[in-house]
């Protein structure tokens, strides 16, 4: 196809602003599915985590035929742990489709993907989604937008953006408030005359930019990126460039694919402004550059981010070990870690010396959640430490600490306490006005270390109103000892299940997290303790029974709801000397040391040294 005859975008947007969504509607228009074919809600949505989740996880390209023109979309992530891939991607595209909720408004993953594309020189299409919405606000949105352009420094043509207004669920799209509301065809022809055909030299010899990596069972290592010159064809003899230079490795182009609607077909030829995936190679990576044999320049990229988090994964070495899973070992978990470190660029890994233990850093809470609660749904069986951030050495020497942008949408009756709960967590307020609807939008620069675990918090002190948006701001100076959890753990003190008169009589010593029948073992955390203290509990004491009959009735056991968090809360919630153990079927909370004895030993020690160190 010409280069003339092809439009490649990316639809940026912040959290649920309706991107999936929209594009479903745009493959659905553009003749794509058959009229009769049956197709999923959200259909770029493909793993079963995005769908539960209502996230896009990973970025994913799509092709439509509009007219005679080839429109290639990049669905994008909306979340900043998945940051990493957006602005790549941004390499990709010739323009971009800046999707933007009729109420919500711009939140700060809109400020940092719209950043970087108007660096790159990308012209956006502003659409107002959910332009039906009974809250929508459509006219400040649209000023809100333009102060957004002048503050990220749009040049004058970036600032001279179209507007579309739309409802991608409904499937509509108009260049008015109160033109026609029928199909999505405003906005597609708008994207075929505003976004220029690919400006690349198709006689140029072949280069192209890696994108994405994964991995396909029957073809190894697939590599997605957008031919930047010349063209290709199956077989041909190429090798790849890193972002200094050197070679990377030779290989032949064993299959070519491009995409048609949500397939990858193979094809014989590609040329500049394609999209097109690549197999064949062993070690090629995201950010290298494929090329002709001729080429000695790499294609200039974005480095990937540095991770600013870890946790460690190990064995899972709890009482009721295997009984779930069916892989355990740490050999097991090694291979499976280093397959996602292959292909999930964002994502470090380091081995311990004795091989049982792995440090997977990455750049959020979010993003390793998601890799663990992948590793549970696979079989896996594993404890996870508490998430450290990753410090660095500053050029004097000093220490480093990573430091993320904070916007917290909230009631106003509960500003006090957002704000006095943040400060307690190290964090600066920086700006603080209404949003409308009776909200407020608090923005603060607060160290990630203060973060962790403080979602929960901030549901529970908002009522479960309060929005929380996060967003890596810099490294800066290190900002001392952060507070811990408040509250001890009740312990369990002996394997079996739990009875609920045993529950019953132990309510009024905290909040409970297991209840009747959960099997628990010695060193189990089933609880967290009204004080701050840890305390060992029998849950497992039954009523004892007599041949004597009592005088009065048996009072009724009525036990309180427990308290159920997620993977991430959990991850979130442990101390230094306590792990999550993930099973297919179970989460759990445990002390590292499951006996007593041990754990006031390593107490005692610990106390010892800290003694000296501070001597």
């Amino acid at each position: 196809m010409s280069v003339k005859n092809m439009r490649n975008i990316a639809i940026i947007a912040h959290v649920d602003h309706g991107k999936t969504t929209l594009v479903d509607n745009i493959l659905k228009q553009s003749g794509t599915f058959r009229e009769n074919q049956q197709v999923m809600e959200r259909a770029m949505d493909s793993n079963d985590l995005e769908k539960e989740r209502g996230i896009t996880i990973l970025a994913k390209c799509t092709a439509v035929q509009w007219k005679d023109i080839r429109v290639n979309v990049i669905d994008t992530p909306g979340h900043a742990d998945f940051g990493g891939e957006v602005e790549r991607i941004m390499n990709m595209a010739d323009g971009v489709l800046l999707l933007v909720d009729a109420a919500e408004s711009v939140l700060p993953q809109t400020k940092f993907v719209l950043g970087k594309a108007l660096k790159q020189g990308l012209r956006p299409i502003v659409v107002i989604n959910k332009i039906d919405r009974p809250d929508a606000r459509p006219d400040e949105v649209l000023d809100e937008i333009f102060d957004l352009f002048v503050s990220l420094e749009a040049n004058d043509q970036q600032l001279d953006f179209p507007v579309v207004y739309a409802s991608g669920r409904d499937g509509w799209a108009s260049l008015s408030l109160d033109g026609p509301r029928e199909t999505l065809a405003p906005l597609m022809d708008l994207v075929v005359s505003h976004v220029p055909a690919p400006g690349l030299n198709p006689d140029a010899p072949f280069t192209m930019l890696a994108t994405l990596l994964d991995r396909d069972p029957y073809l190894g290592r697939v590599l997605t990126g957008r031919v930047m010159s010349g063209r290709a064809k199956v077989n041909m003899a190429c090798k790849s460039l890193r972002l200094d230079g050197t070679q990377c490795e030779t290989f032949r182009m064993t299959k070519l694919l491009s995409y048609r609607g949500l397939q990858r077909v193979p094809v014989d030829t590609v040329e500049a402004g394609d999209i097109i995936c690549i197999a064949g190679m062993v070690n090629t990576s995201v950010s290298d550059t494929i090329c002709d044999m001729s080429v000695t320049e790499p294609v200039k990229s974005t480095p990937v981010d540095p991770p600013t988090m870890s946790v460690t994964i190990t064995v899972n070495d709890s009482p009721y070990a295997g009984t779930e899973g069916k892989k355990l070992t740490s050999t097991m978990i090694r291979e499976r870690l280093m397959a996602e470190a292959e292909t999930n660029v964002a994502i470090r890994l380091t081995e311990s010396e004795n091989r049982d233990a792995f440090e997977v850093a990455g750049r959020g809470e979010l993003q390793l959640g998601v890799l663990i609660e992948t590793m549970r749904r696979e079989g896996f069986e594993l404890s996870v430490s508490r998430p450290r951030v990753l410090f660095k050495k500053g050029e004097d020497g000093s220490l480093l600490e990573p430091y993320e942008e904070v916007f917290c949408d909230v009631d106003e009756e509960y500003t006090g306490i957002v704000v006095d709960k943040m400060t307690q967590r190290k964090a600066e307020m920086t700006d603080m006005r209404p949003s409308g609807a009776g909200k407020i939008r608090i923005t603060f620069k607060a160290p990630s270390r203060g973060l962790i675990g403080y979602q929960g918090q901030f549901l529970t002190d908002t009522r479960g109103t309060g929005v929380m948006n996060r967003l890596f701001h810099s490294y800066g100076p290190y900002k001392g000892e952060m507070a811990g959890r408040r509250y001890g753990a009740l312990v369990c003190t002996g394997k079996g299940e739990a009875v609920a008169y045993a529950i019953f009589n132990l309510q009024d010593r905290g909040t409970m997290f297991v209840t009747t029948g959960d099997r628990v073992y010695e060193g189990m955390i089933v609880g967290e303790n009204s004080r701050d203290n840890d305390l060992d509990i029998n849950i497992l004491k039954a009523k004892q029974l007599t041949n004597v009959r009592a005088s009065g009735k048996d009072e009724a056991v009525i036990l309180v709801p427990p308290r159920k968090m997620s993977l991430e809360d959990m991850i979130a919630y442990i101390n230094e000397d306590e792990l999550v153990e993930v099973t297919p079927k179970s989460l759990r909370l445990r002390k590292k040391l499951l006996n007593p004895t041990e754990r006031e030993i390593a107490k005692k020690r610990s106390a010892k040294e800290r003694e000296a160190g501070a001597a």
